[in-house]
């Protein structure tokens, strides 16, 4: 698969799905490129995308894609999934996103969190190291 292309949309399951998610404004999105608040469409122990609803309120849909979006770029430095890392390199993580500006949005430490696999109270120790 091209790293532009979408989803196999001739799967059965997202024929099916493609006239509900049209109703209700979602997406189909490649797997890998799931942010926190898509949903996985999984069938039978495999992930076929994720459905990305629109908000209503646009500020907050900027701010989930821009911390995905970041997320994602350091989630690919490492090789793996946030989640995957120890606890070193999750500290490491943290210290990039800081870098990048992914603190800066709304709910981001709970974002950067649940990426990580980890509690928010966790994720601010990791930036008070960081930022001592």
């Amino acid at each position: 698969m091209s790293e532009r292309a979408g989803p196999d949309v001739t799967h059965p399951v997202l024929v099916t799905l493609a006239p509900l998610l049209e109703r209700v404004g979602g997406t189909l999105i490649r797997a890998e490129d799931r942010l926190p608040d898509d949903v996985p469409l999984v069938w039978e122990g495999e992930t076929l995308a994720c459905v990305r609803l629109v908000s209503a309120d646009p500020e907050p849909a900027e701010s989930a894609e821009g911390i995905g979006r970041i997320l994602s770029e350091v989630a690919a430095e490492f090789g793996t999934s946030l989640a995957e890392l120890p606890r070193a390199e999750k500290q490491r993580a943290v210290r990039l996103l800081e870098e990048r500006g992914a603190f800066s949005y709304r709910k981001s430490a709970e974002t950067v969190a649940e990426a990580l696999g980890v509690t928010r109270f966790t994720v601010y120790n990791y930036l008070n190291r960081t930022r001592a």
